[in-house]
């Protein structure tokens, strides 16, 4: 019984030096979190989707208040609240909220089912990620978009769909944060988060290949050639051809549309812009008559006489 006993004080007190340990320990080495963290995340839209560079929105969160401290938020945006949560952010930190350019996901392929015809059939699992694994898909194209929609079951704002018609994705702005989870999703690296532009205007080349424009115009019949047709053409050095591939800069565009007028191809596209005014012609009567109108006889020139 003594025995007993003796061991049942002797774990005792071994728990009473453990537990007074891990309390001077834990007081020791405890970590105190600033507590506008918590404010700041409470405003944040929760949706962790990591588009803000983050990991998730207490990292986003953190990385404010660290910015805070440094004294500026640029560079910080949460793609999915946007402006205004930025701006409630900055009233708990005690700063302004710079304004930031709204931006959306853009597809770059153009290639339907009629310009990018299948020449085989993946008789496997539809995800793109596999689809690249196994080989270049069920196109010719090596470069375009695979279509089983892993860019769809990325997005967790319901602003990708799959058009059946064309076998392409289709982004809608109202609904798109620019989070970039359809960009990460996509295995081909089709998907940019672009500027929306003004009054949501935009420019781009719907194309990623990268090949030589004999290959691209084989795969593809709205594919960039690289014939630098559109880089001539702008006065704005907007575009620049890198790896046999045009790329419009959205911050040097200036929306001319020149570029989209030149290319041959049809790769480059104009997004949200009004229907251009068709183009006048004369009417036929005028037309007719003009053709019918004699030519003005140029006067005689008189002839100097031979000199002997």
């Amino acid at each position: 019984m003594n025995v007993i006993l003796i061991a049942v004080i002797v774990l005792g007190c071994i728990g009473l030096v453990a537990a007074l340990i891990l309390f001077l320990a834990g007081k020791k080495f405890a970590v105190h979190e600033d507590e506008r963290i918590a404010k700041v995340q409470e405003v944040l839209p929760g949706a962790n989707c990591g588009g803000c560079g983050f990991p998730g929105c207490g990292g986003f969160a953190g990385a404010c208040v660290k910015a805070a401290d440094k004294g500026s938020l640029e560079g910080l945006l949460c793609p999915v609240g946007g402006q205004p949560v930025m701006e409630q952010v900055a009233d708990i930190l005690g700063m302004k909220a710079e304004a930031a350019a709204p931006k959306v996901a853009v597809i770059r392929c153009n290639g339907t089912c009629e310009s990018r015809p299948r020449i085989a059939e993946f008789d496997g699992a539809r995800s793109c990620k596999v689809q690249q694994m196994l080989g270049s898909g069920e196109t010719a194209c090596a470069y375009g978009c695979l279509g089983c929609g892993d860019c769809v079951a990325a997005c967790q704002f319901d602003a990708i769909h799959m058009n059946p018609a064309t076998g392409l994705p289709e982004v809608d702005e109202e609904k798109c944060t620019a989070c970039g989870a359809c960009s990460k999703a996509c295995p081909r690296g089709i998907i940019e988060i672009r500027l929306k532009g003004l009054k949501n205007r935009r420019v781009v080349v719907l194309c990623n290949n990268k090949d030589k424009g004999a290959l691209t115009r084989k795969a593809c019949t709205v594919g960039c050639i690289a014939c630098q047709k559109c880089v001539k053409v702008c006065k704005f050095e907007a575009i620049t051809i890198d790896a046999n591939l045009a790329h419009i800069d959205a911050e040097k565009c200036k929306l001319c549309r020149k570029c989209e007028d030149e290319c041959p191809q049809n790769a480059i596209h104009a997004f949200n812009f009004p229907p251009r005014k068709p183009k006048t012609e004369a009417p036929v009567a005028e037309k007719a008559t003009a053709s019918a109108a004699p030519a003005t006889e140029k006067p005689a020139i008189p002839e100097t006489p031979a000199q002997s």
